[in-house]
């Protein structure tokens, strides 16, 4: 039997993650259009954390360094923040996309940032992979333009959207970076979903995010999305703290697929030529940068 914290179990764990992701970007723009982004995210994180209560319950604080308790648990809640905030401000079912797929720089992000921090060994293609995961979100925004000047124009549509998109991405990396050297295999998801409960509840109390609109269908949504958000969160976290970062990460670099074709089932998007080449080189820089730390001669952490 395959113990959960052996390399190759805790790797399984993590690769469940991926597939909830899959689903995360539509449901929770769906959430936040029927009970607005303060109530919703609260009801959201309510239902995840509930979740990974029963399937982690709490980590052992005096484990944990003090390093991780602080700089990683504030990394950890933004972002989630800038992740929500990013697709709330987000216009409609086919921008939501685009922004969920600037928050999908994390893959590449996460293996450049383990290069950086964790000593993870790399070959010099990991560059060219990299620059190629970023011209995959050049592509898509300046929707199959090469010129500057369309992705300039399309960017000042909606900035601070991509923006938090852009910052959700980058903090996601550092955290899963701060993951794995500060963890020491505790998994921190029930306190940081506790603490976005308290954060967006507090915006809630101070009526950010107007009325919100009850219906059958934004119910089945925050259900949903609390469930695989949490499960997704514990199943990275463990799997980050003792499986192969490397295979995981390969398996993220899939997510946009999943993503953009739940997407057009749940919320409508409609995807171009253009969108999806930009996914292909998203994915194929991904794969790049993966390949460039798994030679035989390199040893895996």
């Amino acid at each position: 039997m395959i113990s959960p914290k052996s390399v190759t179990g805790a790797t399984l764990i993590g690769l469940i993650a991926p597939f909830m992701w899959g689903a995360s970007v539509s449901l929770v723009r769906t959430i936040a259009e029927n009970f607005g982004i303060a109530q919703g995210q609260c009801l959201l994180y309510i239902v995840a954390a509930t979740a990974l209560f029963f399937l982690i319950g709490f980590p052992k604080f005096d484990r944990i360094p003090w390093q991780y308790k602080t700089i990683g648990l504030a990394t950890a809640n933004l972002s989630s923040i800038t992740f929500c905030l990013s697709l709330y401000f987000s216009n409609g079912g086919t921008q939501t996309m685009e922004v969920g797929m600037v928050n999908y720089l994390w893959p590449t992000l996460t293996i450049v940032f383990a290069i950086l921090f964790n000593g993870q060994k790399a070959r010099w293609w990991i560059a060219p992979g990299a620059l190629l995961s970023f011209c995959g979100i050049y592509w898509i925004l300046g929707n199959g333009h090469i010129a500057v000047d369309a992705f300039i124009e399309h960017i000042k549509i909606n900035p601070i959207s991509y923006f938090l998109a852009l910052m959700a991405a980058v903090t996601w990396a550092g955290f899963s970076s701060m993951t794995r050297a500060w963890s020491k295999g505790e998994n921190m998801s029930t306190v940081i979903f506790i603490f976005d409960i308290i954060i967006f509840g507090a915006f809630w109390a101070m009526g950010v995010g107007g009325s919100p609109v009850i219906t059958g269908f934004g119910i089945l949504s925050v259900i949903l999305g609390g469930l695989a958000m949490g499960v997704a969160y514990a199943s990275w976290t463990h799997g980050m703290s003792y499986g192969n970062i490397t295979v995981l990460a390969i398996a993220s670099y899939f997510t946009p697929v999943l993503s953009c074709l739940f997407a057009s089932v749940w919320i409508g998007a409609e995807l171009t030529a253009a969108f999806w080449q930009g996914v292909a080189l998203v994915v194929t820089g991904s794969l790049i940068c993966w390949h460039a730390t798994r030679s035989p001669s390199i040893k895996h952490s």
